[in-house]
């Protein structure tokens, strides 16, 4: 058992003092205008249900757009920000315990939330659950719709185990917590940890080339679209989830504070960001090479590409979006001196979770433009006002079920020991 330090025991106790939280017009604010999303994407989702693909700008030539942008921008928050739990709970990394349960609920949310893109953007809704209902040994595809069922099973488990003693202790007062707590009275937590521990271990691999590294296999073995078809593809996909779901996780640790007012664990804070900062110096490796590759290989289908995404319409959401905003600026916040201040570090990751959105677009679109074959037409694409709405109101949908949620269940109501013993 591992002492705690003074500042650290005074941070832990501040935490599970009651606390006065948002005021009462914030937080009917704050529900206010995400009900509003939701309801105006609702509108949005009906159109697109009434007219079809239709109601998009998506066309044959570029069948996918920002829903699948999104698809595997929030896939990739999911595995982030359960690999980072995985930390916790399997691995023993205590110092980022307080994060534990919340990076449990986000990776969930941000799994209904991905699934919820990638439905609108089948031409037929209706038949979604036929990738379960029907299986090709050969098909990733079939095998990736069968691991989000796997994971999501995973990651509800092991919330309830991470979360089960504080729904005992509230079931007296609570008919939600009693009911959720599924008749179980027992306080002792080490039969949680175990659990913790065997499920995070089973969700590792299962997130990593399940998950995101088979949601960039799907993409991977796309050989007529140029940066696609790489075996680096997955690789990048789950460095990539790594740097958001991190920097996710930190941004929502530091704002709930703040909302709560409770105290921000600056050395916690400032260890997410040296780890961030890590996870972005190996991904603007891979961004190099993934440019450099293709470059080398002189192959104009694979050139060109490159130029679309350095010079053509889209060459914005590279160099601003991608590069300066999710890579290089918060790469500079997070490698140096500056992490140490939390209004900074909440800055550095605020422009990851920005940024990434414009790599997962660079991702999608430029490679869908350029025509595959010489002589056809290549495509042209930017999302209209159904796709933003629609996209506006699902985002809202997860942010309402994330904040339903941290207000109902214990997210990070206390601190337990792990495997018996307390750390530090």
């Amino acid at each position: 058992m591992s002492a705690l330090t003074r500042e650290e025991a005074a941070l832990r106790l501040a935490d599970q003092r009651p606390s006065p939280g948002p005021g009462r017009l914030l937080r009917a604010g704050w529900y206010l205008l995400l009900i509003a999303l939701v309801a105006a994407g609702g509108v949005a989702i009906a159109h697109r249900t009434a007219h079809g693909l239709a109601a998009t700008n998506l066309t044959s030539i570029t069948p996918w757009g920002a829903w699948i942008a999104f698809y595997i921008y929030f896939v990739g928050l999911s595995a982030g920000a359960f690999l980072l739990s995985s930390l916790i709970y399997v691995f023993g990394m205590a110092r980022f315990e307080r994060l534990g349960r919340m990076a449990l609920l986000t990776a969930l949310v941000a799994m209904i939330v991905a699934l919820t893109f990638v439905l609108l953007d089948l031409g037929r809704m209706e038949r979604a659950l036929s990738a379960l209902v029907y299986f090709n040994w050969l098909s990733p595809l079939a095998w990736e719709m069968r691991f989000y069922v796997i994971y999501i099973l995973l990651l509800a488990a092991e919330l309830w185990f991470a979360m089960r003693a504080d729904l005992v202790r509230r079931a007296e007062r609570s008919r939600l917590a009693r009911w959720l707590s599924f008749g179980s009275r027992s306080l002792d937590t080490g039969r949680d940890h175990r659990m913790l521990r065997i499920l995070g271990t089973i969700g590792v691999p299962i997130a990593i080339f399940g998950v995101h590294g088979g949601t960039g296999t799907i993409f991977a073995i796309v050989k007529a679209r140029g940066m696609w078809f790489s075996a680096l593809t997955p690789i990048v996909f789950i460095v990539s989830a790594l740097v958001s779901g991190t920097a996710l996780l930190a941004l929502l640790y530091i704002l709930r504070q703040k909302a709560l007012k409770r105290p921000v664990n600056a050395g916690m804070v400032a260890d997410l960001g040296k780890l961030l900062g890590g996870f972005l110096l190996v991904d603007l490796g891979l961004l190099f090479y993934e440019f450099l590759v293709p470059l080398l290989s002189m192959a104009p289908h694979e050139t060109s590409v490159v130029h679309l995404m350095m010079e053509g319409p889209y060459a914005w959401t590279f160099w601003i979006l991608q590069l300066g905003i999710g890579m290089v600026a918060p790469a500079i916040l997070l490698m140096t001196r500056l992490r140490e201040s939390v209004p900074l570090t909440a800055l550095a990751c605020l422009m990851v979770v920005v940024g990434i959105v414009g790599v997962r677009f660079n991702i999608v679109v430029p490679p869908l433009i350029e025509p595959v074959l010489q002589g056809l037409p290549a495509g042209q694409y930017f999302p209209n006002a159904v796709e933003w709405w629609t996209s506006a109101g699902i985002i809202a949908m997860g942010l309402l079920l994330f904040s339903v949620a941290a207000d109902l269940l214990p997210v990070d109501e206390e601190v337990h020991e792990i495997g018996g013993t307390a750390h530090d």
